[in-house]
């Protein structure tokens, strides 16, 4: 752990200290912040069911109050699984990390820290773009106060609150309590969700570097200059870079896999959500919370599936590189084993979540379409 690519978490680091759920230091003060925090979630949530306590259910209201619930259900879903499976998190970030430090040949060095820039560059776009996702909603919140500023008129505008909440006390009275207590749980839950999503966004950018290395290995292994006069140095050189190759391929292929089965519960719930997160706000998209809402669900399952695709891709970048190395030049034993190399690479390989999806572009399309479909049958209804 005392590489130079903990740098390329940094970003991470921060924000999830500031959650209590980094998985590299966990202590009873972090325990403590976790329990805090996902408290505020939690009562956030609760106190937006409790509309239907209090007012008459039709479907408008169920409509408009469970755009907004399901979205706060994603963000406790994120924060909490994470939390529940930080052990695994933290084995996999050290294992990752281990493997970054193992390398010693300064081209793949700068293979695994180009990728781990992609990450952070992703990091710092979708933090830049929930700070303003924050600011437009507490500007929201605000909008009442801020016309009461600058109009002219004497009489005051009643506050309203973006989302429907019911705390069974004087609304008007104590208005900034709640929405202090909304604006946290907003602020809480989008930090998880782009500090968590980004990280993992990250580990994978990483995963997709050692993939490029394995072809890298396999390319220099078997170079032109290498297969020219082939002797017993050269032989010894093209089996030892070819077993390397496999050696990373295979250690990226198991991070890749044990990488979801941590996290497939989380997804599969988030997937879940996130289709009932997008079809109920389509239908309130006029609004500017229910538009974004709505925009911020759709890009997040987007990238998902996205990194998804692209970890697909480098995987099958490896058996294009073995198919196109001048392979038939080398001595027999190695044409068996690059055989064999090709044979491994011709099923597909693929993010899966419990068997049921397979993150790739054609999935989002799916998810997306699911969505608009949910949303018609909504929308027929009114």
């Amino acid at each position: 752990m005392t590489g130079v690519k903990i740098n390329h978490f940094r970003i991470h680091k921060i924000l999830l200290l500031a959650l209590g759920v980094w998985p590299l230091q966990q202590s009873n003060l972090t325990r403590f912040q976790f329990i805090f925090l996902s408290s505020i979630l939690t009562t956030q949530v609760i106190f937006q069911c409790t509309v239907f306590i209090s007012q008459k259910c039709t479907t408008d209201l169920i409509i408009k109050v469970l755009s907004s619930i399901v979205f706060f259900i994603s963000f406790i879903i994120k924060y909490n699984m994470f939390y529940v499976n930080i052990n695994g998190m933290k084995d996999l970030l050290e294992r990752l990390l281990h493997v970054c430090n193992e390398l010693k040949d300064e081209n793949e060095i700068a293979i695994i820290n180009k990728y781990g820039c992609y990450g952070v560059r992703y990091t710092m776009l979708l933090t830049v773009f929930a700070i303003c996702s924050i600011f437009l909603g507490i500007f929201a919140s605000l909008w009442s106060d801020i016309l009461n500023i600058i109009s002219s008129i004497n009489e005051s505008r009643s506050h309203h609150l973006i989302i429907m909440t019911e705390y069974f006390i004087d609304q008007q009275k104590y208005f900034y309590f709640i929405l202090l207590h909304t604006i946290a749980a907003f602020i809480i839950g989008v930090t998880a969700m782009v500090a968590i999503g980004t990280m993992f966004i990250t580990y994978l950018q990483l995963v997709c570097g050692m993939f490029k290395i394995a072809s890298y290995r396999i390319e220099r292994a078997m170079s032109n200059n290498i297969l020219q006069n082939i002797n017993q140095l050269k032989y010894i050189f093209i089996y030892k870079g070819l077993i390397c190759a496999v050696n990373i391929h295979r250690q990226a292929m198991n991070l890749s896999t044990v990488f979801m089965f941590n996290i497939e519960t989380m997804m599969l719930c988030l997937i879940i959500f996130g289709v009932l997160s997008v079809s109920f706000n389509l239908f309130r998209v006029r609004i500017i919370t229910a538009f974004l809402f709505a925009f911020v669900y759709i890009l997040y399952m987007f990238l998902a599936n996205y990194l998804g695709q692209i970890v697909t891709n480098y995987n099958e970048h490896i058996f294009i590189t073995v198919y196109n190395v001048k392979w038939y030049r080398a001595p027999l034993s190695i044409q068996r084993m690059i055989l064999f190399l090709m044979q491994r690479n011709v099923k597909n390989f693929t993010l899966n979540v419990r068997g049921l999806f397979s993150a790739s572009i054609e999935c989002f399309a799916t998810l997306l379409k699911t969505s608009v479909s949910y949303f018609t049958v909504i929308y027929s209804t009114q």
